[in-house]
C-alpha cells in the first residue's frame, strides 16, 4: 500500500493549508490514520489521528483548536485542515496508518512521502 501526502506549500503566518492523504491499493477502512511532521533537526512528532471506522480523532496539544483531521469515504482520503499556521508548524508532514492508534512513529508501519509545509512571517 502506497501512502501519498499532498497539499503542502508556502503560506504566511496565520494562513491555512489543507493536506490530503491517499492510499493506493487499499482502503483506510478499519485503520487508524495519523499525521506526523518532522522539522529539520527534530524528531518526527505526532500531529493528529483518526479512527476510520468510528471517526474519533486525536490531536497533539499544539494542534488542538487549529487543525482538523477528517476522512472522506468516497475518495478514500484523510485530510488535515490547518488554520492559524505558525512558524513552528513548518515541517515535512507525513501520513501513516496502522491497525491500532498510536502517537509514536514506531507504532506505524506504513509511511508515504511527505509534503513540505513552509510558513513565512
Amino acid at each position: 500500500v502506497q501512502l501519498q501526502a499532498s497539499g503542502g506549500g508556502l503560506v504566511q503566518t496565520g494562513g491555512s493549508l489543507r493536506l490530503s492523504c491517499s492510499a493506493s491499493g487499499r482502503t483506510f477502512s478499519s485503520y487508524y490514520v495519523g499525521w506526523f511532521r518532522q522539522a529539520p533537526g527534530k524528531e518526527r512528532e505526532f500531529v493528529a489521528g483518526i479512527r476510520w471506522n468510528t471517526d474519533s480523532t486525536d490531536y497533539t496539544d499544539s494542534a488542538k483548536g487549529r487543525f482538523t483531521i477528517s476522512r472522506d469515504n468516497a475518495k478514500n482520503t484523510v485530510a488535515l485542515q490547518m488554520n492559524s499556521l505558525k512558524s513552528e508548524d513548518a515541517a515535512v508532514y507525513y501520513c501513516t496508518k496502522d491497525r491500532l492508534p498510536g502517537v509514536r512513529g514506531a507504532d506505524f508501519g506504513s509511511w508515504g512521502q511527505g509534503t513540505q509545509v513552509t510558513v513565512s512571517s
